[in-house]
């Protein structure tokens, strides 16, 4: 179980991350604004907005690494009808221990870093 100070401390430990979070939720940016993981809003109602769910973090990632995670661990990672196609898994925060969600923020990361950034960046740091 990941819990938010836990959370925080694997996004910020992460080279210029930013925490953009507000009360409704969690979002880490790199490099002037690309969101790398965000708390995901789920649809209650099809007439009403979005609401946060706390307990599940959007993680980018590519499409095959999502498909690959939800089949090999469906009580951890999950896709939802408006997250179908799009580069980032669901994540349950009670589901996951600190180091499986700290790989994949440092993936998450590396997919949305500008190329400024990523020079020097060896692959196994940041």
């Amino acid at each position: 179980m990941v819990d938010p100070e836990t959370l925080r401390r694997l996004a910020l430990a992460l080279p210029q991350a930013e925490d953009a979070s507000a009360e409704k939720g969690f979002t880490f940016r790199v490099g002037g604004g690309k969101g790398f993981a965000w708390t995901y809003q789920e649809r209650f109602d099809p007439r009403r907005p979005r609401r946060p769910k706390l307990d599940v973090l959007a993680v980018r990632c590519d499409l095959e690494t999502k498909e690959m995670l939800i089949a090999a661990a469906p009580a951890r990672f999950f896709d939802d009808d408006h997250y179908r196609g799009y580069p980032a898994v669901l994540v349950r925060l009670d589901a996951i221990d600190a180091a499986e969600l700290g790989d994949l923020l440092r993936g998450a990361w590396r997919l949305s870093a500008p190329r400024r950034l990523m020079r020097g960046i060896t692959p196994e740091g940041g």
